[in-house]
Formats: structure tokens, C-alpha cells, sequence
């Protein structure tokens, strides 16, 4: 298994985790939505990330991920806005590895928080959750990173 950034030709491999979360939450993202997406995550000029891991030249877990500005400190906040791991392969710390990932690349950012939301009946992404983030209250997990 492989944990690396986004490329270009994942776009097909990509589409299938990131409808296999828009299913989860059942949503349905405008295709034109989901092409410019993966058109920013892919821009180096743009705030928004991509990692993913690949196994057997499959990606099997995405992570997206944004840093931003904050009226509460000089440096920024890193948004986990989107995480998923195919469900044959959750319960393995593929998850876990993906939010690490992100804790990395936001220090190495300065930024002083990871930040994420969830739905309240994600109890499986949950469990992970209150192992490697803080609960602040607002289904609300978070990492200060400095």
C-alpha cells in the first residue's frame, strides 16, 4: 500500500471513492462540481489537497483537505473536509494514516489546528475519531498541531 498525493491520471480510481462518499451522506455533487474539484485538488496555486492510498493500482482511502486563514491566529487552520476508506478495507488504520498524514502536512504548513466535521451517526468514523482529535462540542474534531 501506498500513501501519496493525488495525480492526474487517478481521475477514474478518484471518482469511485469520492461517489462512494457522496453516497455515505447521501448527496449527489454536480459532475461539473466534482470535474472542477478535482481540478483544484490537483492545482498547485490552490489551498485544496489530495491524498490518497493505493493498493494493487487501486485507491482504496482519500483524504481532501484545505488550508485557510483564521481570525484567531497569525498562522492557518488546516480543514479535513472529506475522508474515505472503501469499506473492505475500514478497520485496517488506513483511516488513520490518511488523518496523520494531514496532522503532518499541516505542520509542516504552520498551521496550529486540524479541524474536521462529521454526521452524528458515523458512529464507525467516530470511534477513530476520539482516538487521534479532540471533541469540541460541535461534532467538531480537532488537532492543534503548534
Amino acid at each position: 500500500m501506498t500513501l501519496r498525493e493525488l495525480e492526474r491520471s487517478d481521475y477514474d480510481n478518484w471518482h469511485v471513492l469520492w461517489k462512494g462518499y457522496q453516497d455515505f451522506y447521501k448527496v449527489n455533487i454536480p459532475q461539473s462540481v466534482t470535474e472542477k474539484t478535482f481540478d483544484r485538488l490537483l492545482n498547485k496555486n490552490e489551498e485544496m489537497k489530495c491524498l490518497v492510498f493505493e493498493s494493487d493500482g487501486k485507491l482504496i482511502g482519500l483524504v481532501h483537505y484545505i488550508f485557510h486563514r483564521s481570525t484567531w491566529t497569525e498562522g492557518n487552520y488546516c480543514y479535513l473536509q472529506d475522508l474515505y476508506v472503501i469499506p473492505t478495507q475500514r478497520s485496517k488504520g488506513i483511516g488513520k494514516k490518511l488523518i496523520e498524514s494531514v496532522y503532518k502536512e499541516a505542520k509542516n504548513n504552520n498551521c496550529s489546528r486540524v479541524y474536521w466535521l462529521t454526521h452524528e451517526t458515523n458512529y464507525q468514523g467516530r470511534s477513530l475519531y476520539d482516538r487521534v482529535a479532540d471533541n469540541a462540542g460541535f461534532i467538531q474534531y480537532r488537532k492543534n498541531i503548534i
